[in-house]
């Protein structure tokens, strides 16, 4: 027994590394996933974009992914593992970040339509990679972590993502100073310099692959095909892959819009005032800004990991004050410079992920020790619901306020649930085909919405256009965002669906980490 803890995932400091290593695949990807959205505006009044166009390109960032791409991702994860797998498709999203950067700059040629082409190309590549990188991450924590902190981990790993959205959103606008392209090519830096971290891990995941070679008893059934036709023949897996794209459909294309929605529906700004808006550092307001994201990530952790590895009651409750006054204090000195944000587009709208960097680590830490996760699927969507109606037919500013900070702990309880959920409804050899073919369907929605809600908000505002883009009226934005209540209501059905289904299949979604069904 002694000789099977010999491995490198049975040292707590080790897995945690790696989940950081790892996780820098995660923030510096999602980054570039949804940067573009602080910068509507400016690529409407610089590059002449119309709503159309930037949901195009947006939106056909999931097109390869729609025909199969992750799936032949994930089946390369599972058949050839994760090192070939992550230098593929990672390099794969390089290359597309470095084509939208230079499509950015007028590398390819400054008319409008070249522009607007080589960055849809761009898109496309980086989105061919995208998800297959997620895959590779998300493969890797249940690799590190399966009988151990798995939901937290996961958790800690998507807070990641988040903060790389957070900083996306309310950061380039900083970066930018007026132009577009110096965010692009912050954004795609980011993406290559991930890429030489994950390298990095390689080192750690060939030790381990050999350690646990060492212990095998017997032979490791090989990938079939027909793998992914037996994930299509279990309910739990469908309602669960239905559940994702349902869900994620109404979050992801909304964060693409939602500075301009609050720019156009509440009044709010493009621009911090010189005066009280950036945190400066360094001389720098774009990264003082980020660090204040990155201090309010930190602070999550903290919250989750802390009492999760302090067993005296006592203790946990020392440290739980401790870090709750100075997250008091923290907030407080900043109170004049948070409040001016909240008045602004992107940093307002930062705060859906913002919300998910203080509570998926907490959500993920709940799961992992009361379980509960289809119980928290259906809460999560109910939250949905609530948020879309605030911010399409309700015109009050507070409920909208309300409404973003709903969506940013749906965002945290719903991710931090799935997840892990799959892990049990799936044999750990098939999880990269698994998440694969969800990432897959999901594609689909996020393809349909991406684009359908730039299409649709210059459909229902076509006789007013002209009007809107000489600045002299607003955009429309109550039908756009009022469809992605429809997906919230798709969502609690299947969440539903999902907890009945757990009931006769018995995979135990509502029981803690480790604890099997009866």
């Amino acid at each position: 027994m002694e000789q099977l803890k010999q491995t490198l995932r049975d040292s707590a400091a080790m897995r945690w590394l790696v989940m950081v290593l790892i996780s820098m695949l995660t923030f510096s990807t999602y980054w570039f996933q949804d940067f573009y959205s602080g910068l509507k505006g400016l690529m409407e009044s610089q590059m002449g974009f119309t709503s159309e166009e930037f949901g195009r390109m947006i939106g056909l960032t999931t097109i390869a992914n729609m025909f199969g791409m992750i799936i032949i991702g994930g089946m390369i994860l599972d058949k050839w593992k994760l090192r070939i797998a992550g230098i593929l498709f990672g390099g794969l999203a390089t290359l597309g970040g470095a084509i939208s950067a230079l499509a950015a700059a007028g590398f390819f040629g400054d008319s409008h339509k070249t522009i607007l082409t080589m960055m849809i190309i761009g898109r496309i590549m980086f989105g061919s990679g995208l998800e297959v990188v997620c895959v590779v991450a998300i493969r890797t924590i249940v690799k590190w972590f399966k009988g151990y902190e798995l939901a937290l981990a996961m958790a800690i790993n998507m807070g990641f993502g988040r903060l790389g959205s957070a900083l996306g959103i309310a950061v380039s606008i900083d970066i930018a100073h007026g132009t577009v392209s110096p965010a692009v090519n912050f954004a795609a830096t980011l993406i290559g310099l991930a890429l030489i971290v994950f390298l990095v891990y390689l080192i750690f995941d060939v030790r381990i692959d050999r350690q646990v070679e060492q212990q095998k008893t017997g032979e490791e059934e090989e990938f079939k095909f027909s793998d992914l036709f037996k994930l299509l023949q279990n309910n739990s897996f469908i309602y669960i892959a239905l559940l994702c794209v349902s869900f994620y459909a109404a979050v992801f294309p909304f964060m693409q819009y939602a500075p301009d929605l609050l720019v156009n529906k509440f009044g709010f700004s493009y621009e911090l005032p010189a005066e009280g808006g950036s945190i400066v550092l360094f001389g720098s307001a774009a990264l003082g800004n980020a660090s204040v994201y990155l201090t309010l990530f930190l602070f999550g952790v903290g919250f989750s990991l802390g009492p999760a590895n302090i067993r005296n009651k006592i203790g946990k409750t020392i440290f739980l004050f401790i870090v709750g006054v100075l997250f008091i204090l923290f907030i407080y000195s900043l109170r004049k410079t948070l409040g001016i944000w909240l008045h602004n587009g992107p940093k307002t709208a930062s705060l859906l992920p913002l919300g998910t960097i203080l509570f998926t680590p907490i959500f993920g830490n709940f799961v992992d020790k009361r379980g509960k996760a289809a119980s928290l699927m259906i809460l999560g969507s109910f939250l949905l619901i609530f948020a879309h109606l605030s911010l399409s037919v309700f015109n009050n500013q507070v409920l909208g306020y309300f409404g973003l900070l709903s969506l940013g702990i749906a965002f945290s309880l719903v991710p931090a649930a799935m997840w892990p959920s799959v892990a049990k409804i799936v044999a750990e050899s098939r999880l990269g085909t698994a998440y694969a073919t969800m990432f897959t369907i999901q594609n689909w929605g996020l393809g349909l919405f991406f684009w359908g809600i730039g299409a649709v908000l210059d459909l229902t505002n076509k006789s007013n256009i002209e009007a809107i883009r000489a600045g002299e009226m607003m955009y429309n934005y109550t039908i756009p965002i009022l469809m992605l209540v429809g997906c919230g209501i798709i969502a609690i059905f299947l969440a539903f669906k999902l907890k009945q289904a757990d009931r006769r299949q018995k995979f135990g979604l509502e029981l803690p980490s480790g604890v099997k069904p009866e």
